[in-house]
């Protein structure tokens, strides 16, 4: 079939259209962004994008990251054409059940590479996956490399993440990267330039970008721009395209109403557009306006045959290499397939009476020379938060050479985080970032999203408690363990807890820590580490104490056991449990109180357990006295009516640790008075 000239036009133009329908069917939506992007998506996926129509999954494929999650029904109506969606679906759109739903969530299968929706974080998560295609083909070649391509808002561009992600992007060089920046100068509430007069093209230039502004409705300046990029050597490319707000939209008089507020974010007729004209304008039938254009059809079909030829070439090409390097190929196949080599955890060399944070960086130093895969970060806290023993065995990642292993992100918790989630959407590689737990509010967001995407990034949070000390309250955790533990009881759309947190109690806890980590590839993991030195626990020696932590793989597991229905349950985590040993010798020895200590790292994992299991650590009608250095809340749901919670609930000092032990009452000789004023209470009331 011969395509004129115009198909360019009519392709864009049934895009917009689609989307015109599918906001109005749904009665709520996001028009007017997706109506002025419809020329680029156009130009990228039919010409530029390079994927497997028969396999979404293939791991050369250039990836797309959407930052605006309210254009997707402009990312469903070109993903149609590209064949991953009915019209029914379309006709779904924000719908229960759907597979289209109000922001896109995470479906490769479906063509979508990344959940969107709070904006800046999607264009973050596209750095992580240029970083991740930048070490992986460091280590592997051409075979894996690909472009990765985002589209960015101007409210994506204000958010604050922009800053770290396109300060890293361009310190890095990552010329693998592609963001096309759909300014139409309008967004929910105002236009742009009531809220800022920044200039974009410059801050971004500023950042070793090489930045390209056009009209990003013009089909030639969109092809143009994109040439430049996809041939770029040295940094990552702005396109800037000056788009129109709702483009197309008309209203009954026929009249235009491009560029307008109104339109941004409800269906047009109740911005006061006239469908029907709107439609008609766009080449459309009102009667069938979810229809495909015979012509943009026929050409999409032409599109995709080609693609299905060039990724065979592609295929053959790879085919070839994987013949003539196998051991290579075998390792790259496990690192997409998440199988871990072989690790002699017996071997792993422990320190004992230190800090977990120490710990984990004897574990990570191992990691360094067993897993290929694995990209450790640190927002400016690698000496601190002890991620560097990662580093004793790798070394950072620079602009031109990313054999190295780590990243210093700097001071940018959030940028940090997303990148993370990039790097596990992409795939290939283990994501890990540090940082002190306090910061992890920074982080919040980003780990909400890795939650629901179900992704393997595994955090590092050092100096977990008031035992800071002299940094003060603003350094001092309080509510983070417990915020943190709030998405234990938060279930993904798998039904399963959407992320797990430990906070290891000893060294040999902190190595079990770091094992369940690896392998909880569906979900987040959480290592919350002292900065202060641990005694080790008992059992000793401590090959025999090693085997008995093994049982944090449980959430919760017994360190002390005096009998099988004892008088006194004491439960805490971290290094409330070192302390909580010497109520229990006190107890005791002065009022012969027989106790069960139980260590619970995971709460939400020792919910997982069977309930046998359960009741067998914590017997029913047993008082339950818990210890926790931050907010009580985090043990009242294991402590129950017949429990108390010993914890913190007020900001720290600025003091050294043991006197805000002393000053807050954590010391032996006052939990042992706390411990026994409730044993009292509660034996008074039977």
């Amino acid at each position: 079939m011969e395509f004129t000239a115009n198909i360019d036009k009519r392709a864009a133009d049934n895009l917009r259209a689609i989307v015109v329908a599918m906001v109005e069917k749904a009665k709520s939506g996001h028009p007017g962004g997706a109506m002025g992007a419809a020329d680029f998506m156009h130009i990228l996926y039919s010409e530029y994008l390079r994927f497997d129509p028969s396999d979404p999954h293939w791991i050369a494929r250039d990836r797309f990251f959407l930052d605006p999650g309210h254009l997707s029904a402009l990312l469903y109506a070109v993903l149609t054409l590209c064949g991953k969606f009915s019209l029914d679906d379309l006709k779904g759109f924000r719908q229960l059940g759907s597979c289209t739903p109000g922001h896109p969530e995470m479906n490769v299968q479906k063509g979508i590479e990344n959940t969107s929706g709070p904006l800046g974080q999607g264009h973050a998560m596209a750095v992580g996956a240029a970083i991740a295609e930048r070490f992986l083909a460091a280590r592997f070649g051409k075979v894996v490399e690909h472009k990765t391509v985002a589209l960015i808002s101007d409210g994506g561009i204000e958010e604050e993440i922009s800053q770290g992600a396109g300060r890293l992007a361009g310190h890095l060089g990552l010329h693998n990267l592609i963001m096309f920046y759909d300014a139409n100068d309008v967004q929910l509430s105002t236009k742009i330039d009531e809220v800022s007069s920044e200039n974009t093209a410059m801050k971004y230039r500023a950042w070793g970008w090489k930045v390209i502004e056009i009209d990003g409705n013009d089909a030639v300046e969109i092809r143009q721009a994109l040439d430049t990029a996809w041939t770029e050597t040295k940094a990552p490319t702005l396109i800037i395209g000056h788009t129109i707000m709702g483009k197309g939209i008309k209203n009954k008089e026929g009249k235009s109403m491009e560029g307008l507020v109104s339109t941004h974010g409800q269906p047009i007729s109740k911005a006061g557009a006239d469908v029907s004209i709107t439609l008609k304008g766009l080449g459309a039938d009102p009667q069938n306006p979810f229809a495909i254009f015979p012509d943009v059809e026929e050409y999409y079909r032409e599109v995709l045959n080609r693609k299905q030829e060039e990724a065979l070439k592609e295929r053959e090409n790879f085919n070839e290499w994987k013949r003539q390097n196998s051991g290579k190929a075998l390792q790259l196949e496990q690192y997409f397939e998440k199988i871990l080599p072989q690790i002699d955890w017996d071997a792993i060399q422990l320190t004992t009476n230190v800090a977990t944070r120490v710990s984990s960086a004897e574990v990570l130093s191992v990691f360094a020379q067993t897993l290929g895969n694995m990209l450790v970060m640190s927002a400016d806290l690698a000496n601190s938060d002890r991620t560097d023993g990662f580093l004793t065995h790798t070394k950072p990642i620079v602009q031109g050479d990313f054999s190295g292993a780590f990243v210093h992100v700097g001071v940018s918790e959030l940028t940090m985080a997303s990148l993370a989630n990039g790097m596990a959407l992409h795939g290939g590689v283990i994501p890990v970032c540090g940082t002190f737990l306090v910061f992890s509010d920074y982080m919040k967001p980003a780990i909400r999203l890795a939650a629901l995407m179900e992704l393997q990034v595994i955090y590092v949070w050092s100096h977990d408690s008031f035992r800071v000390g002299e940094d003060g309250p603003t350094h001092q955790p309080v509510e983070q363990e417990a915020q943190i533990r709030l998405l234990e009881q938060l279930k993904n759309h798998s039904n399963h807890r959407s992320f797990i947190a430990f906070r290891p109690a000893d060294q040999a806890e902190t190595l079990e820590a770091w094992k369940f980590a690896l392998q909880n590839i569906n979900r987040p993991t959480g290592l919350l580490l002292s900065r202060q030195n641990i005694k080790t626990l008992p059992p000793l020696p401590f090959e025999k104490r090693r085997k008995e932590a093994i049982n944090l793989n449980h959430g919760a597991y017994c360190i002390r056991k005096m009998k099988d229905i004892p008088d006194l349950i004491l439960i805490g985590n971290g290094s409330d449990v070192a302390l909580l040993l010497e109520v229990s010798d006190i107890l005791l020895e002065q009022y012969q109180i027989k106790t069960n200590l139980i260590s619970v790292p995971s709460e939400g994992l020792f919910h997982e357990q069977t309930t046998e299991y359960q009741l067998l650590i914590l017997p029913k009608n047993i008082p339950i006295f818990a210890l926790s250095s931050g907010l009580p809340s985090a043990f009242q749901n294991l402590s129950g009516s017949k429990g108390r919670v010993f914890g913190l609930e007020q900001f720290g000092y600025s003091a050294p640790a043991n006197i805000l032990d002393a000053h807050f009452g954590f010391t032996p000789q006052n939990i042992v008075k706390e411990a026994m004023n409730f044993f009292d209470e509660i034996n008074k009331h039977e």
